[in-house]
């Protein structure tokens, strides 16, 4: 189980900065355009995945920022907020490098930001959750940048497989 989790931070890095280069050619108002994603924009988007990733890992390490909205706007400006994604994405790696299966079978105890109760749950299971979320969020950009006329990326994981993660393969 270790092995899947270091492929799916690895994986995340990956489709991030495709994602993000993808972004980078958007001019400034089509970055910021509401095309009917949850959180309305590619740049909104993006910064609500940086958002949920310092919130989880808060969670995980008890070190870190951690928004107090799901909504916030970290960086208003793609160039800051791609360099505060690639410090994240390298956080996540090097903390899911240091995993046990025995922590991932440990309860971890949190609270919910949008239904303030405590809630207690297997860190393998919510771990699987961070990576599921990155994936469900970063198809509503890659849609939005379809909608705004860029061209489809490949941002699967057998093409990540098959390509840079072949070690995981």
């Amino acid at each position: 189980m270790l092995d899947h989790f270091r492929m799916f931070a690895d994986y995340n890095r990956w489709a991030n900065r495709l994602l993000y280069t993808a972004a980078a050619e958007l001019t400034d108002a089509e970055l910021r355009e509401s095309r009917g994603a949850f959180f309305g924009s590619v740049l909104s988007t993006l910064n609500h995945i940086l958002v949920a990733d310092r919130v989880w890992m808060r969670r995980f390490t008890q070190q870190g920022d951690a928004p107090k909205t799901l909504n916030a706007i970290l960086h208003d400006d793609l160039p800051d907020l791609a360099k505060a994604r690639t410090a994240e994405d390298a956080r996540i790696i090097a903390w899911v490098g240091d995993l046990t299966d025995e922590r991932l079978g440990a309860p971890l105890t949190y609270t919910s930001l949008t239904n303030p109760t405590t809630v207690t749950q297997k860190l393998g299971p919510v771990l699987a959750h961070l990576f599921n979320h990155q994936t469900h969020h970063r198809g509503q950009a890659h849609a939005t940048l379809t909608a705004l006329g860029r061209p489809s990326l490949t941002l699967d994981l057998v093409y990540f497989l098959r390509t840079d993660g072949s070690q995981w393969a």
